[in-house]
Formats: C-alpha cells, sequence, structure tokens
C-alpha cells in the first residue's frame, strides 16, 4: 500500500473518534519523541494537520536528539515515533533493540542568529565576519545547545573548530566553547535572543524561521547543509564526557516507528504523513532531499 493510501486507511479507520486536546506521552494518540528544532513544525503544523485528517490524536515530546536516544534506551519514555537531528545517531543508538529502518525526510543548515537591537546583532547585520564579532561577545552573549544532549550543540563546537582551520583563527574553537551560554533545552534555545537579554545562538536554519529572527548563514564549508561535502564535516570531531568520539556531518532528519510500539499503525500513518508533506517542511525552513530509506523498512512506508 502506497504512502497517500495508508493515511488515508488509517483516517477512515480513525472516523468518528474524539481527538483529545494535545499533552504529554502516554495519553491517547501517536506519540512523537523528536528532536526539539522540530518542536515548532511539528507540534504547531505537522501534529494538528494529521489530527485534523486523520482523527488520530498527536502527542509530542521534543529534547536533544541525544537526550532523546538516552530516554528511549533508558525506557524513560515509550513513544510511537522517534525523529533524530542526527540520522547516524539514531541508528548507532537504537538499532539492534529498539527499531531496524528509518527513513531520512529532511536536511537543515547551521548558522547564526541574532538580535538586531544589540550590539552583537548589530555587527552580524552590517555583514562582519561572524567569527570575528562572536570573538568579542562577552561570556554567556553567545548561547549554544548542550553538545552533551543534543546534535546541534557539537555540531556548534565543530563549526568553531572548521572555522578555526578555516580562517587561521588560533585557539578559536576552545575560546567559544568557555564563553558560550550552553542551553540544555533545546526549544528555548533562542529565547534569550528573542527577548535580547542573549545576542546570538548558533542554531539551525528552520529555527530561526520560526521564531521571525535573523540568520547569517556561513558558507556550505562549515554549515553541514551539503553532503558533497561529508569528508571536510568529518575533519572535525566532539568528544563526549563518556569518550564516544562523533566526527561532523551534514544535518540528516530521520524518522522511524520503534519495534513494540503502542500504537505500531498510527505511528506509520504519522512518518508517512511527514514524508508526504515536504510543503510544509520547507515552509518552516528545512530544506528537502530526496526520500532515503534505510535498513527493513516496512512495505506501508516504501513509495
Amino acid at each position: 500500500m502506497r504512502r497517500r493510501g495508508f493515511v488515508a486507511a488509517l483516517a477512515g479507520a480513525t472516523a468518528g473518534v474524539t481527538v483529545p486536546a494535545t499533552g504529554c506521552l502516554g495519553s491517547r494518540g501517536v506519540t512523537v519523541l523528536s528532536a526539539g528544532s522540530l518542536a515548532v513544525v511539528l507540534d504547531e503544523n505537522l501534529g494538528p494537520a494529521f489530527e485534523d485528517d486523520t482523527g488520530t490524536a498527536y502527542r509530542g515530546e521534543y529534547y536533544g536528539s541525544k537526550a532523546v536516544m538516552r530516554m528511549v534506551e533508558e525506557r524513560q519514555k515509550d513513544p510511537d515515533v522517534v525523529v533524530s537531528a542526527d540520522a547516524g545517531l539514531l541508528r548507532r543508538r537504537l538499532y539492534d533493540g529498539h527499531t531496524d529502518w528509518d527513513v531520512v525526510f529532511g536536511s537543515n543548515s547551521v548558522g547564526i542568529t541574532y538580535n538586531e537591537g544589540t550590539r552583537i546583532g548589530k555587527r552580524l547585520r552590517d555583514g562582519e565576519p561572524w567569527y570575528e564579532v562572536l570573538r568579542d561577545a562577552d561570556d554567556g552573549d553567545v548561547a549554544i545547545s548542550d553538545p552533551e544532549l543534543d546534535p546541534l550543540g557539537y555540531r556548534a563546537v565543530q563549526m568553531f573548530e572548521l572555522a578555526e582551520e578555516k580562517h587561521g583563527l588560533d585557539g578559536f574553537k576552545n575560546e567559544m566553547v568557555s564563553k558560550a551560554y550552553e542551553e540544555p533545552q533545546e526549544p528555548q534555545l533562542l529565547a534569550g535572543v528573542r527577548s535580547g537579554t542573549r545576542s546570538a545562538a548558533v542554531a539551525y536554519r528552520n529555527m530561526a524561521v520560526d521564531h521571525d529572527l535573523p540568520f547569517h548563514e556561513p558558507p556550505d564549508e562549515l554549515n553541514f547543509s551539503n553532503p558533497e561535502l561529508a569528508d571536510t564535516y568529518a575533519e572535525a570531531t566532539y568528544t563526549t564526557e563518556d569518550g564516544d568520539t562523533v566526527r561532523g556531518s551534514p544535518v540528516l532528519y530521520n524518522a522511524t516507528v520503534l519495534d513494540g510500539a503502542d500504537r505500531y499503525g498510527a505511528g506509520i500513518g504519522f512518518v508517512n504523513y511527514l514524508l508526504d508533506s515536504p510543503d510544509t517542511l520547507r515552509r518552516n525552513g528545512l530544506s528537502v532531499p530526496e526520500i532515503r530509506y534505510n535498513g527493513e523498512v516496512p512495505e506501508e512506508v516504501s513509495a
């Protein structure tokens, strides 16, 4: 059965069902544990549209992707669907135990989101080199996501490393890591930038779009958006506190339905709905590459 046919069948099976208000995982309906950078597009756009079109309630929670994987591994959360901002991370952590397949549906760019009303923001707006501007920032004035919890955090560190090499900025990575504020909750990364209590944050492009903030996009060799530059990105690494070394990689979002999910069919339906919504993803600042299937993908998901 093709994707649209499966979603239509899901809608028919749930016709007449009253959809309750959205809430946390464990409530009735399909449950999704997702990368925090997709909080707005899923919670405010795709989730409600999925409810309207299928009659199946959407339940979403959003954290850094590393935190998402740990929650699944340690059984702290029991979602139907898992969505990651690092395709390789999901495969390393959840294959052989929680799932044996995933589908890549989106991409993104890493750059600098800023508040134009701040000293640092004005300089970025005026076109000064971003690395020189951020180097002049006060301690805590630039935010990054926590690299121990979130791919966006370790990609920020890797971006600093790549910029140090590209522009001959001796000590730039360590200097930026030492002065940046590490936000443990990825969905809250831009709260200080919006209010002006912080000048800037290393963020994904779609997050700037979601919050109507300006975004400075470094060239492709620094922004993790171009799969053809995977070897360049891999030159930068981040080693976690538990000794796991992560190499830089293109930003690729993937999704899976966990083995034994309470509502496996509804999970498949949501993944299909996600795959059939490229225009919504683009409107929210994401790039949509060709869909890539990995592992033992269920027949209902295959195009």
